[in-house]
């Protein structure tokens, strides 16, 4: 394994990420596998992804793309991701139905040295989908095209919030999702209840603009699948960050199957 699986443990935040390895034989419906490999700086990186398939729930596996760790210095997301996974290996009911594909670090080198930016100094969040000669980029670029996910959920951590919040990027599904999210995290942390969160105008922690070059699916792609991305406040103890993540996660893995009916329309 390239060393993005044998995390350092010399800081608490790596050390609750601990080493992705351990998740192999967790049970035989979670798979650790390799999305992309690249060398930078003289070290050979992996971008791991985790595949869970949940119980069969009398209808096609519903494909979910989870994502963590863009920015390097945010390891809530990649630790809560994990956790998440762990305990989908554990009790796979959880998500039944659900086939989940998990990118706990898309950034190795920017994790590994604690710093926002990847090997070269780019910020990856504004990368996706401009022709971006940035590895990371282009190696979860292919698995967005090739997955074709129905949802797509990524973890951030806000150096500025009070509070939990979430893009909804405009449209009325990400709203109706990203609701019991926030309320499910807000059990834990506060909800940031700003009118103007991270230069956007927000209401009740949900904001409906975004950046350019954010990770998201594929442009072409049609129907255009859910997208959310869901922030904790950084400054907040790594433990409550972690559990407010696992707790957005299960509540919208929860509530998504009522809206399959008719969310295409939405």
């Amino acid at each position: 394994m390239a060393t993005v699986f044998q995390t350092p443990v010399s800081c608490p935040a790596h050390a609750s990420l601990g080493s992705l390895s351990e998740l192999t034989g967790l049970g035989r419906r979670l798979e650790v596998a390799v999305a992309g490999k690249f060398s930078a700086g003289g070290r050979d990186h992996e971008i791991p992804r985790l595949h869970f398939a949940g119980d069969y729930a009398g209808h096609d596996p519903i494909r979910l793309g989870l994502f963590a760790g863009v920015h390097g210095d945010e390891p809530a997301g990649c630790a809560a991701l994990v956790k998440f996974a762990a305990a989908l290996a554990a009790e796979p009911e959880r998500a039944a139905g659900y086939e989940l594909f998990i990118y706990p670090i898309v950034n190795p080198a920017g994790y590994e040295n604690g710093t926002r930016e990847n090997h070269a100094g780019k910020d990856l969040n504004r990368e996706f989908w401009r022709d971006s000669a940035e590895p990371e980029v282009r190696a979860i670029e292919a698995e967005l095209r090739a997955r074709r996910f129905a949802g797509i959920i990524t973890l951030h951590a806000d150096d500025t919030s009070e509070g939990v919040y979430g893009y909804a990027h405009g449209r009325t599904l990400n709203e109706a999702l990203l609701k019991p999210a926030l309320r499910a995290a807000s059990r834990l942390l506060p909800l940031d209840e700003r009118a103007v969160i991270d230069g956007f105008a927000a209401r009740e922690g949900l904001i409906c603009d975004c950046f350019e070059g954010v990770l998201a699916a594929p442009p072409e792609q049609q129907p255009q699948p859910f997208d959310l991305i869901f922030e904790t406040p950084a400054r907040a103890p790594l433990d409550l960050q972690v559990a407010a993540m696992v707790a957005a996660l299960d509540a919208i893995i929860a509530v998504y199957p009522g809206f399959i009916a008719y969310a295409q329309d939405l």
